[in-house]
């Protein structure tokens, strides 16, 4: 129990700041209770998804600037596709914008093997090239979700009044990252971020893991661009805030920037963590700009920490 707490005491340090920001919260609106936890858990859902997507390329050692723009394209695809649609129809298109998802990442992972072009300057020229395919699919919010697909997220379940969407999330997040955390790609991923030419020489394909790795950036966009129809019952085409907001949960849930240490359970608990802060702050009636500017000013000292930690690491 001991070593186990010692291995993941960030990740358990960051659930102690979400419990006392629930405290926190419960001080500020007394009335915060089952449905306040439901409405942080639905609005956080994309940026988990959003988060977990970073995460997996941050640990192989590289980033991708374009989660937001994948996002859109899976939300459009799914909204128009599903507009008039049965909700029979809805299964096989859940599975064909996944699909879509994993495509698009092992596009900007392959791109980025093929050219040897820095990954940061890969991904910035596929955030436009998404963006553009979101809009060539629908121009302006519209298409549609299943019934049953908006249903799957909103309320709570009779298991103690644990929130849909947290489970939806839990469910998707461990079918992918559990499986792959304990195999040998999933080390292989661990390897190329912690050092690339170690794991070069101990026989790990360099090449095929890191397109690995940003499809499965891809699968997890995808789900957060599901989870953006799902919620508002539309698509969006315009990319949201989830570039940065992503990169910070990462950097403040463990994962080092530069690849090979971190997880995805403690990325996910820092998006709570900033979601709830952002709603603490409009509990408090603080003006909208100014608790944006607060919001951006904790995530962009969260990324520059980040990256002043990385870059110790790397000298030492």
């Amino acid at each position: 129990m001991m070593r186990l707490i010692s291995k993941n005491r960030w990740t358990m340090g960051l659930f102690v700041v979400l419990a006392l920001l629930f405290v926190v919260t419960k001080i500020i609106q007394p009335d915060f209770g089952a449905s306040g936890v439901e409405s942080l858990a639905r609005a956080s859902l994309p940026f988990a998804f959003a988060t977990a997507a970073m995460a997996v390329v941050v640990i192989a050692g590289g980033i991708d600037l374009s989660v937001a723009s994948m996002m859109a394209v899976a939300s459009v695809t799914a909204a128009v596709l599903m507009q008039g649609a049965s909700d029979a129809m809805a299964i096989p298109i859940v599975i064909l914008v996944l699909v879509i998802g994993v495509i698009m990442g092992a596009i900007n992972g392959a791109l980025i093997v093929i050219t040897k072009v820095p990954d940061i300057v890969v991904t910035l020229a596929m955030l436009f090239v998404w963006e553009g395919v979101a809009l060539l699919i629908l121009n302006a919010p519209g298409g549609a979700a299943a019934d049953w697909l908006e249903a799957l997220i909103v309320g709570g379940t009779g298991l103690l009044g644990i929130p849909k969407a947290l489970i939806v999330l839990a469910v998707c997040v461990l079918v992918v990252w559990i499986p792959l955390r304990r195999s040998r790609l999933g080390l292989s991923i661990y390897a190329i971020g912690s050092d690339e030419n170690a794991a070069f020489r101990s026989g790990i394909a360099v090449g095929r893991t890191r397109i690995i790795a940003y499809a499965i950036c891809g699968l997890f966009a995808a789900m957060g661009g599901l989870s953006l129809t799902m919620s508002t019952g539309i698509g969006e085409p315009i990319p949201g805030p989830y570039l940065l907001a992503s990169v910070a949960a990462v950097v403040l849930g463990g994962v080092v920037l530069g690849g090979g240490k971190g997880g995805l359970i403690g990325p996910i608990v820092a998006v709570f963590i900033l979601r709830l802060v952002r709603m603490d702050l409009t509990l408090m009636s603080v003006d909208p700009n100014v608790t944006t500017i607060v919001e951006g000013t904790i995530m962009v000292a969260v990324v520059m920490l980040g990256g002043v930690l990385a870059i110790r690491s790397a000298r030492s």
